[in-house]
Parts: C-alpha cells; sequence; structure tokens
C-alpha cells in the first residue's frame, strides 16, 4: 500500500477509513459524516467572490466557518490564485508594532502561496517546466521583505502584495480567518484601514480581487472588543464591506443526507426522516450542535436499543438521551456562552426576560443586546420578535441561569428537600410536584405584591422542579406559546415528556380558553395530559390542584 499525504494527514491508498462524526476542528468528508457544503460554496462564489465583494462571513462560534472557508477555496482555486491565511498563525507579539506585524503576515502570505494544491490555482503554472521556481520567484518580494534589515510599513507590505498582484495573471482572492481574533490591536486596525484603502482603489493599482473575512466580530461590530478609552482607535467608518446574509445553519432535510451516509454503512434500521427533523427540532440547524447530537448517538446510546433486536433505533427518546448528554458537558462552546453572558449583562437580561417573564421583544438589529445576542448565535430573528436560537442554548442557559440563583432559591432548596418523593420507578409524578409546589408557594412569597409574583412566579417554579428533575430530565420554554401572559414549559424526563403552562389568572372566561390551548397543544406531543398552573390574585381563589377534562384530555390545574 502506498502512504498518501493529504492536509497533513496520511491514509493508505486502497484502504478504507471508518469515518466518524466530528466536534473538533474542521470536517473532512473522506473522515467525516458532515453536511456537504459544494451548493453553499458555488453560491458564495457566484454571489460575492465573482462580483469582487469584501465581505465578513461572521456567525458564532464552532458555526463552520473554518470548514466553509476550505470548502470555498476549492471552488475558487478553478479560478483565482486563493492566498488562505488565518490570523491565528500570528503569534501575540507579533501585533504589537507595524514591523512585526508587517513581516509576519509576508511569511504568512508565502505560506499561503506554497500551501499545496488545494491552496492554489493549478492553472497559473500547468504548462509551466519549471513551476516551483516561478513560485519562489512571485512570492520572493514577501520573502525579502520578512528579512530586510531596518524597519518595514505596512505600505511597504501592501506594495509588494500589488507587485505580487501585477505579476499573476489570474485574480487573487485573499481570505483571512479568525480575523477577529487580535482586534484590540491598533495595528490590527491599521491593517484594516490599508486593506480597504487599497480594495477601493483596485482599479488603479492591482491588489485582491475579492477579500472574505471570517470571526465572531463582524467589522462594523470590532469596537465592541475595544475598552472604552481606546475607542479613539476605531476611526473608519468601514463601509464596504457587502451584507453576508446567507443562511450557514443546516435544514432538516441537509441533516436527513448526512444521515443516509451514515445508514448506508452502518445499516441502524433508524427512520432517517424522523431522526432528522427531531435533531433539527432541538438544534435549529447550528452545526455544531447537529455534529454533536449525532456524535452521541453514535458513541454513547447503545445499540442494544435499536440495531439487533427489531426495536427502532435513533428515535425521539434517543435523541433526547444524547441531548441530556450534551447538555452534561462542559463544551467550549457552552463556556464560551457563560463568558459572553458575564461580560454583557444587557444581553443576559434580556435573555432572562425572554425565558422566565415570556416578554416579547420586538427585533432591532442595531439596538444593542440584540446585536450581541445575534453576533454571538444565541439569538435569532422569529415573527419579528427576540428569541433563543434553538432548544439547546435554551436549556443551557436555563441551567446556566437556575445554578447561579439556587444557591439564594428558597423554591430551590424545598424542591431539594423533597426531590426523592417525586420519582416512582423511573417515572416523574408530576401531580405530585405540582400539589407541593402549591403547598409551598404560600410559605415562600406570604406578603409579596402582585407585580413581584407576575414578574418571577415562573422562575420560582423552574428553581423548585430543578433539583427534581436534575441530572435525568431538562426542560424549556415553547416558543409557540410564550408570551407575557402564557408561557408553556415542556418537561424532558426520562424519555417522557409533560407540558405544563403557566400563566396569570385574568378571569374563568380566559381560563376556559387557556385550557382549550393546552388540550390543542397536547395533540403535537401527542399527549392525553396536561398541567396548569395559575397565578391567581383573586382574594376568593380556591388555592388548590384539581383535575378537569376537555375533549379527550385530561388536565391538572394547579391554583395558587
Amino acid at each position: 500500500m502506498v502512504s498518501i499525504q493529504k492536509n497533513g494527514i496520511f491514509r493508505e491508498e486502497g484502504m478504507g477509513m471508518e469515518r466518524y462524526f466530528n466536534t473538533e476542528g474542521v470536517c473532512d468528508p473522506q473522515l467525516h459524516y458532515m453536511v456537504r457544503l459544494d451548493d453553499r460554496a458555488e453560491e458564495i462564489k457566484r454571489l460575492f467572490v465573482d462580483r469582487g465583494k469584501y465581505f465578513v462571513i461572521s456567525r458564532g462560534r464552532q458555526y463552520g466557518k473554518t470548514t466553509t472557508l476550505r470548502a470555498l477555496v476549492k471552488y475558487l482555486q478553478r479560478d483565482y490564485i486563493v492566498l488562505s491565511t488565518d490570523f491565528q498563525e500570528i503569534g501575540t507579539a507579533e501585533f504589537k508594532d507595524e514591523d512585526s506585524f508587517a513581516r509576519a503576515f509576508a511569511e504568512v502570505l508565502v505560506k499561503a502561496f506554497h500551501g499545496g494544491e488545494t491552496e492554489i490555482s493549478t492553472k497559473e503554472f500547468a504548462m509551466e517546466p519549471e513551476r516551483m521556481e516561478k513560485k519562489e520567484e512571485l512570492t520572493k518580494p514577501f520573502a525579502e521583505l520578512a528579512k530586510k534589515a531596518g524597519n518595514v510599513s505596512l505600505r511597504e507590505l501592501f506594495n509588494r502584495i500589488s507587485e505580487f498582484c501585477g505579476k499573476v495573471s489570474m485574480r487573487v482572492a485573499l481570505i483571512i480567518d479568525e480575523v477577529d481574533s487580535a482586534a484590540n490591536n491598533q495595528v490590527f486596525l491599521d491593517f484594516l484601514a490599508l486593506l480597504r484603502r487599497y480594495y477601493i482603489d483596485r482599479e488603479n493599482q492591482p491588489v485582491f480581487y475579492s477579500v472574505i473575512l471570517a470571526g465572531v466580530y463582524d467589522i462594523k461590530n470590532l469596537k465592541l472588543k475595544l475598552r472604552p478609552e481606546d475607542e479613539r482607535k476605531y476611526n473608519s467608518p468601514w463601509n464596504i464591506a457587502a451584507e453576508f446574509d446567507m443562511d450557514m445553519s443546516f435544514t432538516a432535510g441537509q441533516i436527513g443526507d448526512m444521515l443516509q451516509e451514515y445508514e448506508k454503512e452502518k445499516e441502524t434500521g433508524m427512520d432517517i426522516e424522523l431522526a432528522a427533523e427531531e435533531i433539527y427540532r432541538y438544534t435549529s440547524g447550528y452545526p455544531y450542535l447537529v455534529s454533536a447530537v449525532c456524535k452521541l448517538m453514535d458513541e454513547k446510546i447503545p445499540f442494544g436499543k435499536g440495531r439487533g433486536n427489531g426495536k427502532p433505533t435513533w428515535t425521539k427518546e434517543e435523541i433526547g438521551e444524547a441531548v441530556r448528554l450534551l447538555l452534561k458537558k462542559n463544551t467550549p462552546l457552552f463556556d464560551s456562552m457563560a463568558k459572553q453572558l458575564d461580560s454583557y449583562g444587557v444581553l443576559r437580561q434580556m435573555i432572562e426576560e425572554i425565558l422566565y417573564q415570556g416578554k416579547q421583544i420586538s427585533y432591532s438589529p442595531i439596538e444593542t443586546a440584540t446585536n450581541l445576542g445575534v453576533m454571538f448565535g444565541f439569538l435569532k430573528e422569529e415573527n419579528g420578535c427576540v428569541a433563543v436560537a434553538n432548544l439547546i442554548f435554551e436549556m443551557a442557559l436555563l441551567n446556566l441561569f437556575t445554578v447561579k440563583e439556587a444557591l439564594e432559591s428558597e423554591a430551590f432548596r424545598y424542591g431539594q428537600r423533597d426531590k426523592n418523593q417525586f420519582v416512582q420507578n423511573g417515572r416523574l409524578n408530576m401531580d405530585l410536584v405540582l400539589k407541593k409546589f402549591v403547598e409551598h408557594f404560600t410559605d415562600i412569597y406570604n406578603g409579596k405584591d402582585e407585580k413581584f409574583v407576575e414578574k418571577y412566579g415562573r422562575k420560582f417554579f423552574l428553581l423548585y422542579l430543578k433539583p427534581i428533575i436534575n441530572g435525568t430530565g431538562n426542560y424549556y420554554m415553547e416558543a409557540q406559546t410564550r408570551d407575557a401572559r402564557r408561557t408553556d414549559v415542556v418537561v424532558d424526563y426520562a424519555g417522557e415528556q409533560f407540558v405544563v403552562e403557566m400563566k396569570i389568572w385574568h378571569g374563568n372566561e380566559y381560563n376556559e380558553r387557556g385550557e382549550e390551548q393546552l388540550a390543542d397543544y397536547l395533540d403535537y406531543f401527542h399527549l392525553k395530559k396536561g398541567y396548569m398552573i395559575s397565578f391567581n390574585f383573586n382574594k376568593k381563589k380556591e388555592i388548590g390542584v384539581r383535575e378537569v377534562a376537555v375533549g379527550d384530555k385530561r388536565l391538572v390545574e394547579a391554583v395558587l
């Protein structure tokens, strides 16, 4: 067998490699099960690069930006010389001044040009017998600059870039990944300013035909990374970047296509369409979350539940178990989420209001908290309002909020004290949960005014529930029903689902409508039983738990 190296990985020719779901680094279709990005790369080339655009692929952490760039390079190399770079190749010390940065970036450009056939178009050199010599001659200005005696300026760097672009016969596309990794350095901002100026003037002097930057922060948001006293650094309008509004999340159909490839090799007997829809329901197509759930399904959920014994596999229950396992992990994505919320209190407050109070906040991309949440990938626009990006994020956020508040929460302490009595034969007794919560509510919140309970009542139930289901279950707020008056909580426990409607009492007529709405909503989950908690401020209210029938559904109602 012959060893073949590609992208730094050695493979034995003629020998297959077992593919797997990848959650670390760049995905390779020869090594990993992945959503194919050919159509996306072709569309980026057609709509942006071929039109000579300067644009930024700005998405949240682990959104597949680098994998997309790798796929894009393969499409561009047919018609362009592609200089694909990464600012993480440049050390922190090399951003200290123009001289250090200019030398370092010149070396990065040489490396990108000599980076192999996946980086460089073959057309430029296809008929050249002394191909390598020509490549070295073309990059000689960069190599000389890196070793030049005396100080090197950014302007000299760009003059060498212009010289290079003038010598080659093909158009040049520049890609810079992790472009925001050194955004708090003045030399970085000066570099972007010159890049902008040369790009604008590219009809008068050779330079990059198209510029593609990638990072979490868009150019217009780089100011957010500067300290307030350093905002003077941000002295350019940065108004040349084309809007990159392409949806980079995966559809249920794309997830299904990936699972189809997996199924051909593994023969699990899964219902591909059902599994794809369920994974999409939890992830909304966030690339890392899709891969993470699939990886857990493949490696951690035992085949004994399905394959080989005639039972279905990759079921809703099993996918729910994979989600629970994921939420127990301290992943870099969840860690980044917690850090961002600690850094931006206005974003945390907005998310808490959405989740706990059912507050409907109109979507405005220029509003600070909304802009931050969308940029980090935590939030999205849904029906004109701000919403959490996906169910997994919602569950992770609720877990984060409740853990931080648990130490000072009487509701949490009551739940922790009572928890052992609610699980019988592995099943959660939600009827008893509601009954006990009603008993404790008056003790905990005696004397609190209506506005206080209206604002925090739902949070207190979730804090009471948290220690009861912790480790075995999760919950999330159902976006379809969430508003200031009504919020449905979906509780997942050991593969069983419970829908609990929490609402403020607004009279018998409103309550009856709520019963009908909940009964209809239970059909979505194929459930015959639902739960209601009414926070009632009527002095003549009858506190307690009762059961009512609505059509063929049974509703357990708690009034407190």
